[in-house]
């Protein structure tokens, strides 16, 4: 049973009766959510360095790993040097590239085999049986098919982005309801009336969560595929810092994953946001 969300009363030392509405809840809520989300990270952060300070060894060996104050040093060495943006700017192009490729392919996919029986009863078992394997192993495959490792990593990071998307948009076209597609056939439509009136609007929504999802995991592949037969990129220096024991440049490198993964997993989201404005949102902010 749900019930009417009521105003919330206000009174004063004077007495005075102050209403505030839902609607005011609503605006002044996302401050408080961003303040706590500062907070915990600053909280994350601060653990960390008592922790590392002081030596704390528990079950946790604390007391191995380098102190924030360490790694915000290794950082800003490294924020001056050509080799970390060049680093940055090739991750970047690889996981562009790969994923770029993956939402084209796997949305086309997925709308081919949401709509056709025949694309579905040809390239469905395919697709199911590569769909449980790993992006990750079929780096040799990848090293064995491509010519170059540019081309081989990028091909992982297609492959990692490429399910998630092609089985969000599979299952989005299936939950269309049929009544959308009849009314414009009544009108008068055909097929590709269908496709850009129906289809493509209306797995709006799936698509962008497929993509949430595969932005994440191809990011996983790129940097464990830059490790393994890289030549530059994030992943290959934070490996190449834990081989030499730069354990303060491998926090430097994990960092600069999370905050790479952060803003392109945002970037998603926010376009998603802006070209389904036409959904009503929840109270989140």
């Amino acid at each position: 049973m749900t019930t009417l969300e009521q105003p919330e009363v206000l009174s004063d030392a004077e007495g005075v009766v102050e209403e505030r509405d839902p609607e005011t809840r609503r605006r002044s809520s996302p401050w408080r959510s961003r303040l706590v989300r500062v907070a915990s990270v600053l909280a994350a952060i601060l653990a960390w360095q008592l922790l590392t300070a002081y030596d704390v060894r528990l079950w946790l060996r604390f007391d191995t790993l380098p102190t924030v104050t360490d790694v915000v040093s290794a950082f800003g060495t490294q924020l001056q040097t050509d080799l970390f943006y060049l680093d940055l700017g090739q991750s970047l192009i690889r996981i562009l590239s790969g994923f770029g490729l993956a939402t084209v392919i796997g949305v086309a996919t997925g709308i081919a085999l949401g709509r056709s029986e025949l694309f579905a009863d040809v390239l469905g078992p395919l697709t199911e049986l590569a769909r449980p394997i790993p992006a990750i192993a079929v780096v040799p495959v990848a090293i064995l098919l491509f010519p170059s490792d540019e081309a081989g990593i990028v091909f992982i990071t297609f492959v990692a982005a490429f399910f998630p998307i092609m089985v969000s948009t599979r299952h989005a076209v299936r939950a269309l309801p049929t009544l959308w597609e009849d009314s414009v056939r009544t009108l008068g439509g055909g097929r590709w009336d269908v496709l850009a009136r129906v289809v493509l609007p209306g797995i709006l929504p799936g698509v962008f969560g497929g993509l949430s999802v595969g932005i994440g995991v191809a990011w996983i592949c790129v940097i464990s595929a830059e490790m393994i037969s890289g030549r530059l990129g994030v992943g290959y220096r934070t490996w190449q810092a834990y081989t030499i024991v730069d354990y303060p440049g491998v926090f430097v490198g994990m960092i600069t994953i999370g905050i790479l993964g952060f803003l392109t997993s945002g970037a998603v989201e926010l376009l998603g946001r802006r070209v389904t404005r036409w959904l009503p949102r929840g109270e989140r902010a």
